[in-house]
């Protein structure tokens, strides 16, 4: 079985008695705009991939679940031919600010050999994206959201998700490789009309 690693605001999981609480993000529904920060001080903001797959994923630097996740979304993305297919995006959590995440993130890059945007977001920013509360327990990670090219959350695992994260490099490909189909053949229908 695999544990992991969570981030608990102000010490609630020791109140609560170990409560395994997550993210209750209902799909689909449409991905609320988000914004993550680049160490080069670039915005991206998740409104402008619309029109894209994109894979996000909510992540800990430390973390060696998040670490994992991000290097399968990589390898999945090289597999299906990069940015062509979906965009990938990573939104550590844990940096305090935008000083100590410009020391983390490059480390975190570099170490797993990411090639798509992983950035800043604020933690409580990401958990009222993700509908989390972290007063009431904790808030694993890492937290992979797959949208579709119309902008809505169309799957959800939180790092509670054992059964997905058991064969995440397959779960990850299924998941990506239906979005892209569809989207896919609505353009071909697209241009079937147009023909």
């Amino acid at each position: 079985m695999i544990n992991r690693r969570n981030f608990v605001g102000l010490g609630a999981a020791a109140s609560l008695g170990g409560l395994n609480l997550f993210a209750d993000l209902q799909v689909p529904k449409p991905a609320p705009e988000l914004v993550i920060t680049l160490n080069s001080g670039e915005l991206v903001l998740l409104s402008k991939l619309k029109g894209k797959v994109v894979v996000l994923e909510f992540l800990l630097t430390t973390c060696p679940h998040c670490q994992r996740c991000s290097a399968v979304m990589q390898k999945v993305l090289n597999d299906m031919g990069g940015e062509k297919a979906f965009t990938a995006l990573g939104a550590a959590v844990n940096p305090d600010d935008l000083t100590q995440a410009r020391m983390v993130i490059p480390e975190y890059i570099y170490k797993l050999g990411l090639k798509f945007p992983v950035g800043y977001t604020k933690r409580e920013m990401a958990y009222q994206w993700l509908g989390a509360d972290p007063n009431k327990g904790p808030v694993y990670f890492p937290q992979l959201v797959f949208i579709d090219r119309k902008g809505m959350i169309r799957a959800y695992h939180p790092g509670t998700d054992t059964k997905f994260f058991e064969d995440e490099e397959n779960n990850v490909r299924k998941v990506v490789e239906g979005l892209v189909k569809e989207g896919t053949g609505a353009a071909l229908r697209s241009q079937a009309k147009k023909g």
